[in-house]
């Protein structure tokens, strides 16, 4: 079992790391929050969750072991998947999933993409009592300020499109979602733009 992995950042996007370590490249699934914090760093470490099947061998990645716990919790919800659990950790930081779910929100929970209020409400029942209000993340990604944002809105917007498309969107829709947000606030880092598609596809 990988515990974490710790290496130099090949290639980093909004949805995929690849980390070098001691020269075997590991392909990883992060969420926007863990994009977030580790954007901008030549090393990086992440734990890790191993997502094993007959047809699939896939890693998930997190900066904080927080981020990892929340993960594990809500692919043990039924219908969550792997996919849908990241989807979820890309539209909320840990503490605000935390507080989603400890004030049972799940007018809020559902506003993520492939969550309907069944889901969001079987979410809210099967955590309520699993989830530590206390523990609260203090390694909450550093968000959207922490990133300056491109001058080159293309790179933003091919990006944002690519992460969607690895989600699984459409890329038509994607584009114009991410084209629209990017007409309205054309300084918006990529997770920003990609967090308000997430709301809007």
């Amino acid at each position: 079992m990988i515990e974490y992995i710790k290496g130099e950042i090949a290639e980093l996007r909004p949805a995929t790391a690849v980390i070098d370590c001691n020269g075997l490249g590991y392909g990883i699934n992060i969420s926007l929050n863990t994009y977030a914090a580790i954007q901008g760093k030549k090393e990086c470490k992440l734990y890790i969750h191993e997502a094993i099947r007959e047809d699939a061998y896939t890693l998930y990645g997190f900066a904080n072991k927080q981020e990892r716990e929340l993960f594990l919790l809500l692919i043990s919800v039924s219908g969550i998947g792997g996919n849908t659990a990241r989807m979820i950790l890309s539209a909320l930081s840990p503490s605000e999933l935390i507080n989603v779910i400890s004030t049972e929100n799940a007018t809020l929970l559902k506003t993520v993409k492939g969550i309907g209020l069944k889901t969001a409400q079987r979410v809210i029942v099967d955590l309520k009592d699993k989830i530590k209000t206390d523990s609260v993340a203090t390694a909450d990604a550093t968000g959207a300020m922490g990133i300056l944002a491109s001058s080159i809105n293309v790179q933003v917007q091919e990006e944002a499109i690519a992460a969607l498309t690895m989600l699984g969107f459409a890329t038509a829709p994607s584009q114009k979602v991410v084209l629209a947000i990017l007409q309205e606030e054309p300084k918006a880092p990529v997770e920003q733009v990609i967090k308000l598609a997430l709301k809007r596809m």
